[in-house]
């Protein structure tokens, strides 16, 4: 992944994480009423996984995953775990398959340039990823139901 460097990347940041709640919310419309679970399919390409993993009146934590093969080793990468924030229409990501959540890596709060670069290159790589997937035209089945969502 190439590097940017905004001038100002708090409010590039926060841009990324309204981008980020608009294109999840196109890729997965029914994502506030999903049950635990639920999978996209794409012609010629691997699932794309949703987990839910906490759910309160204003946010969701969901766990997002490609899982290649079907076998008991399956290898699920990217796995990314974001919290939607539904009330304030943004998508932070926590963490993903290759790096920590943030307040496992930073212990000191004042080292705030290099918490914002973290964040930044984790949500930064959803955005891409979000990107990538609406291109594949992914739909999403809740594992409860037998109706695609859309």
């Amino acid at each position: 992944m190439s590097r940017i460097h905004p001038q100002n990347k708090a409010a590039c940041l926060e841009a990324i994480c309204a981008s980020n709640y608009r294109k999840l919310l196109s890729l997965i419309p029914n994502i506030r009423n999903l049950a635990q679970s639920a999978v996209g399919k794409a012609s010629q390409k691997p699932d794309l996984q949703l987990e839910v993993l906490e759910r309160s009146a204003h946010t969701l934590t969901v766990k997002l995953s490609h899982r290649f093969d079907q076998l008991p080793n399956d290898l699920w990468v990217p796995d990314v775990t974001v919290r939607v924030y539904l009330d304030a229409e943004l998508v932070e990501v926590l963490r993903d398959h290759a790096r920590s959540d943030v307040s496992r890596v930073y212990k000191d709060p004042g080292k705030i340039s290099e918490i914002l670069n973290y964040k930044w290159q984790l949500n930064y790589f959803l955005l891409k990823w979000l990107d990538h997937c609406l291109s594949i035209n992914y739909q999403f089945t809740d594992r409860k139901a037998t109706e695609v969502i859309a």
